[in-house]
This record gives structure tokens, sequence and C-alpha cells, in this order.
């Protein structure tokens, strides 16, 4: 009896940690299939991207300067975020693929 009470809960656990593989690339970015605007680059889900503070993104006249990377994202490389905040996508050396920002003005 015992023998089968400990293994649901151990059945149960397994399955979940075999799910959360899963969910963790099926994100909007790449469900999405964006690509970067600038390269054409596929920009790809969360294993590649992550969410961006915005009191750590300041906006210029030449884009949107981000302080934890110390670079500037031209407006023109920028792709509309669908959840309104801001992401960074990068290769596996760091460099950014693609950045989403919200939306201004709306």
């Amino acid at each position: 009896m015992i023998g089968k009470r400990l293994h649901v809960p151990i059945v149960i656990l397994a399955s979940i940690l075999t799910a959360v593989p899963a969910f963790a690339h099926d994100s909007w970015i790449s469900k999405g299939g964006f690509r970067g605007p600038k390269n054409g680059e596929w920009c790809c889900g969360l294993n590649d991207c992550f969410v961006v503070n915005a009191t750590s993104v300041k906006v210029s006249s030449l884009g949107y300067v981000l302080q934890s990377t110390r670079e500037t994202v031209p407006y023109e490389e920028t792709i509309p975020s669908a959840d309104g905040q801001y992401w960074r996508c990068q290769r596996p050396d760091g460099s950014r693929r693609c950045f989403f920002a919200p939306m201004m003005g709306f």
C-alpha cells in the first residue's frame, strides 16, 4: 500500500519536470516566428531571450539605450513587443539578435 502511495507523487513529479522544458521555449516570441529587422535572423524564444527591466532602458534620439549591455538599439532595429515589455534576444556569444520594445504612443 505504501509503495502505491509513493508511486503516484513520483509519477506526477516526473510528468511536471519533463513538461517544463517544453513550456520554456513556447513563448510568444518563438510562436511568432520573429526575425531581426536588420539581419533577418530568427529571434527565437525564452531560451535566448530575456526581459529587460524598463527602468534600465532609456529613450534617446538614436534609439533605446540599454544600461545593462551599454548598447543603443536603433529604432529601425526594434520589433513591437506583444506583451508590453522590453525583451532582448541574444546569440550564444551574448551579442544581440533581436530587441522588442513596447509600442509608444498607444
